[in-house]
């Protein structure tokens, strides 16, 4: 049985400053669980500088950070098949000293957790045992495949992140709309905020207290009852396309979430088995205006041609 870890508190260095409080902790802890890291920011005993904390607080060079006392579960590293590096290795787009990025495969989740004995950053991690602190800069769904960046170390996170914040970050992707999309871009400015709902799970609804999102929609070929469409964010909310996809009558196809079960059902008789949505291209200020653009995976390629 794991040990009671006690109280403790750490101050923050200057490599680690700009990262997410949820983040941090979780690298502080040894890789623990994100959902124990959830749990003990929730109690209101995580502290920094003395006041409580949230999640997505950033922390600074300098800060004191309280960790409460807590007792890790018994758990033993995961074991990650050959098989599942082996298409994580496969699927890096680009890679230097300084950052990795990926060409995601759709059905492995950025962060184990909730079930998952592992996600992405966790097969990075071991097929990469010499870079112990790659962390990732942004998240994908779980279904959604595509470019995602992994940074190497702090000073590029917060150098990524920065254009994460400022709008120096472009990211573009394909979607495959229920619908006929009007021609020209259609603009969606309608804020989002994030509530239970009611099966242990929280989903995306647009509300005035919600946060700023903005997304663009561009339809690129139109089917007899389907749209495929460039999708651009100008932020970057959980579940922010998905939303405001459903927000305009327009879900994405095989969304369990957003769209109807007709809708559904008239996904999985085009032979589509999970979420059309896929991050396909990624520009980005890194020694220059970098532009990485990511497949569309065989079963995506293979829809779209059985349309066409």
């Amino acid at each position: 049985m794991s040990e009671r870890q006690p109280a403790s508190i750490r101050e923050v260095s200057p490599d680690e400053a700009g990262r997410r409080l949820d983040n941090y902790l979780t690298t502080l802890l040894g890789g623990v669980p994100r959902a124990l890291v959830y749990r003990i920011i929730r109690s209101g005993e995580v502290r920094i500088n003395g006041r409580r904390a949230q999640a997505g607080q950033r922390v600074e060079a300098g800060d004191k950070v309280r960790v409460p006392p807590f007792t890790p579960p018994d758990a033993a590293t995961p074991q990650i098949g050959r098989g599942i590096k082996d298409a994580v290795e496969a699927a890096v787009l680009f890679e230097d000293e300084h950052l990795l990025a990926l060409n995601k495969p759709s059905g492995l989740a950025v962060h184990g957790g909730s079930g998952l004995p592992f996600g992405v950053v966790d097969v990075v991690r071991a097929i990469r045992p010499d870079e112990p602190r790659i962390e990732l800069v942004h998240r994908l769904d779980r279904e959604t495949s595509g470019c995602l960046l992994l940074a190497k170390n702090g000073r590029t996170l917060r150098e990524l992140h920065a254009q994460l914040r400022d709008g120096g970050m472009r990211k573009s992707y394909l979607a495959l709309l229920w619908g006929r999309l009007p021609t020209g871009a259609i603009r969606c400015a309608a804020p989002l905020q994030m509530v239970p709902d009611g099966n242990g799970e929280r989903h995306a609804v647009v509300s005035s207290e919600g946060n700023d999102a903005r997304s663009e929609f561009r339809g690129r070929q139109w089917y007899a009852e389907w749209t495929l469409a460039d999708v651009e964010i100008d932020t970057g909310r959980t579940h922010q396309i998905r939303a405001h996809a459903a927000h305009l009558g327009h879900p994405v196809a095989a969304d369990t979430r957003y769209a109807q079960p007709d809708m559904n059902e008239q996904a999985r008789g085009l032979g589509l088995r999970r979420m059309f949505l896929h991050a396909a291209v990624l520009e980005f200020e890194h020694q220059g205006r970098r532009r990485l653009e990511a497949s569309l995976p065989d079963d995506l390629a293979a829809l779209v041609s059985r349309l066409a």
